[in-house]
């Protein structure tokens, strides 16, 4: 299987498998992201999600070897085609990251390039092994960044930084992702999934529903006005209090003693 995914202990491990083509990914393991990533929304079982590869890789972008991974050759290429090709594939994925409703944990493994780097950095945290790098691969086929690359480089690191990664695309080593902020930490590649599990761990183990309102509410703050961002987290704010987790929170301060959250 190219995508291997299982749920342990509240956690979904998805683990991109097929270092021989760099974890390049086809439409139909775009599909199956997209998939699994709606189904961790929707599972209550799960609480965390590590994406992850395996290899020397993380993931070197799309596939364009694959049948069906790139729009038609010119001649025969209908207005609308290209739009609609970004719009069902690479957007889709991003998206489904960024709008999965369970923190989301990248563990890069190797060289994320082009959409894989987008994929890693549409991540709500993201471990990197140091022997990672992070490459916008696309001004070297003459073409401009897609799969979001253009909507999530800026935000986290500026637009004259964006540029500058985009512009060149230049290999920046997993060092000098963390020292630009798309990195929350470097690790020795032995010990990334030693500290991926133990990131999701914590994770799985918080406050579930509050997390992903959380989410929301930062990815909405970076695109909205301060009074749309204030009223969404008063009614965010509204909805956490009426869960489990919330009650047992409050409840645990008033006790002086450790929550154990539930997810609910």
């Amino acid at each position: 299987m190219p995508i291997h995914h299982t749920t342990t202990h509240h956690i979904t491990w998805i683990t991109l498998a097929r270092p021989e083509t760099r974890n390049a990914l086809a439409p139909s393991h775009r599909d199956h992201l997209v998939a699994l990533f709606d189904e961790a929304s929707a599972d209550p079982a799960t609480r965390a999600v590590v994406l992850t590869a395996t290899g020397p890789a993380f993931c070197a972008g799309a596939d364009l070897r694959a049948p069906s991974a790139t729009p038609p050759a010119t001649g025969d290429r209908v207005a609308g085609d290209v739009a609609r090709t970004l719009r069902r594939g690479a957007q889709r994925l991003v998206t489904a990251v960024l709008d999965c409703e369970k923190p989301v944990l990248a563990a890069v493994n190797g060289t994320a390039a082009g959409l894989g780097a987008h994929l890693a950095l549409a991540c709500d945290l993201v471990l990197a092994a140091e022997s990672a790098a992070f490459v916008e691969v696309f001004v070297r086929r003459g073409l401009v960044p897609d799969g979001a690359g253009a909507y999530l480089l800026p935000r986290l690191v500026g637009p004259q930084r964006a540029k500058e990664l985009m512009f060149f695309g230049d290999a920046l080593p997993a060092a000098d992702a963390a020292r630009l902020g798309l990195v929350n930490r470097v690790v020795p590649d032995a010990d990334l999934e030693k500290t991926a599990r133990a990131w999701a761990e914590r994770l799985a183990a918080g406050p579930t529903r509050a997390l992903a309102l959380t989410k929301q509410l930062v990815n909405a703050s970076l695109d909205g006005d301060r009074a749309t961002a204030l009223a969404a987290e008063a009614a965010a704010q509204e909805i956490t209090m009426t869960t489990r987790d919330a009650q047992e929170g409050v409840a645990a301060f008033v006790d002086r003693r450790t929550p154990l959250y539930e997810g609910r």
